[in-house]
């Protein structure tokens, strides 16, 4: 999720991964109505998904200015990437009032940035799940354009088919789309088999519906541009606590890092809530989920969300780990001044096939690498909620 100052400086670092690495039931929080299968009344809700927003955007055939053709279909993973956009509109285009955007503490904004871009790698042959998170200031290269900081290549797309081609919103949204898809694709090298976005909105309105989720920081924290005001240890925050949770920075240790840790463990933590006896049985939060998901979700347009419920309850048993991509440089700044992470795409694409592949023989598999070497694991409350900064 976006916050208001895009180029925020990050303390300079060293290294290749950060060390977050968090197990915990359940799969993809940000689209947690998957679990609805788990009872009857799930069911007969989850066929309610049938007119959730969908996108034609994984059907587009290779780009004919793409120097390579698309990774292969079949990469040894069913590989989603889930997107959180800053949009101030709800998923069929529409503005949101500015009521609404009180309530997420923001303001409108002719911009769009994914800021929360994380790939999940499930292995076909039943292996653990792993949750990538890509950071938004990762600079990269962009199919058809010259590298730019991944956040921001929806956004442009969008609007240069908006400028360039007279596309209307649906159409340029549409184009915006596909460009992330090639360039997550091009950086990581696997294909992407679905895609699932959520904006503002609906991640304010799933944490609502659920009764909120559980969190732990180590120390008070607060952050005017973010929004974010909260007390030190274990707490059960929603809605607008929720997202300045997930979008704060400005505070944070180690910036932009830290707040890919608290995203991940708060994926594990509305996850497990979704999961819970509470809301698996509560109509009422069902239904507020459903609600959630038809007001802000866009699937691609192939996404069975019945037959995917079911292949995530045979997964709900295992751990999912979540991991943050291997990087080269942090805090560095492009030719345009702005703060980005360097990655090396060889290192980053050997990473994420070593993900459903041990590494061929003899060659020993990269040793992960902590950004800060004297960082530690989150603690873990008695409740099991880690705690983070």
């Amino acid at each position: 999720m976006a916050e208001a100052q895009d180029d925020a400086p990050e303390a300079p670092r060293t290294g290749r991964r950060t060390a977050a690495r968090i197990t915990g039931r359940g799969l993809i929080a940000l689209f947690s109505a998957v679990v609805l299968g788990t009872t009857a009344t799930g069911w007969f809700l989850l066929d309610r998904l049938d007119d959730v927003s969908s996108s034609t955007v994984l059907a587009e055939p290779a780009a004919p200015d793409e120097a390579e053709p698309p990774p292969p279909r079949d990469d040894g993973a069913l590989d989603l990437l889930l997107v959180g956009s800053d949009s101030r509109t709800d998923a069929h285009g529409n503005p949101l009032p500015e009521s609404v955007l009180r309530e997420l503490r923001t303001e409108s904004s002719p911009g769009l940035n994914t800021d929360t871009l994380v790939v999940v790698r499930v292995p076909h042959d039943g292996a653990a799940p792993t949750a990538v998170s890509i950071p938004r200031d990762t600079y990269t290269e962009v199919p058809g354009g010259r590298p730019e900081k991944i956040n921001a290549v929806y956004g442009l797309a969008k609007a240069a088919a908006a400028r360039e081609e007279g596309a209307d919103e649906a159409g340029s949204r549409l184009a915006g789309q596909r460009a992330l898809v090639r360039t997550v694709q091009r950086l990581t090298g696997v294909r992407i088999d679905r895609y699932a976005e959520i904006n503002l909105l609906g991640f304010y309105e799933i944490t609502e519906a659920v009764g909120g989720v559980r969190v732990c920081l180590r120390q008070a924290t607060s952050d005017p541009d973010s929004g974010a005001d909260f007390a030190a240890g274990p707490q059960r925050i929603a809605g607008g606590d929720a997202l300045a949770f997930v979008r704060q920075r400005g505070g944070l240790p180690r910036g932009d890092l830290d707040r890919i840790v608290r995203q991940q463990v708060f994926m594990a933590s509305l996850a497990g809530e979704v999961f819970s006896s509470g809301t698996l049985t509560d109509p009422a939060r069902l239904n507020g989920l459903i609600a959630a998901l038809r007001r802000s979700v866009v699937l691609d347009q192939d996404w069975d969300v019945m037959a995917f419920a079911q292949r995530m309850r045979e997964l709900a048993a295992g751990g999912v780990s979540f991991v943050t991509l291997p990087l080269t440089g942090v805090g560095l700044r492009d030719d345009r001044d702005r703060s980005i992470v360097t990655v090396d795409p060889p290192a980053v694409r050997d990473f994420f096939a070593g993900l459903v592949a041990p590494p061929p023989p003899g060659l020993a598999p990269a040793a992960p690498l902590r950004l800060d070497a004297t960082a530690q694991p989150p603690p873990i409350t008695s409740d099991g909620v880690p705690c983070v900064n």
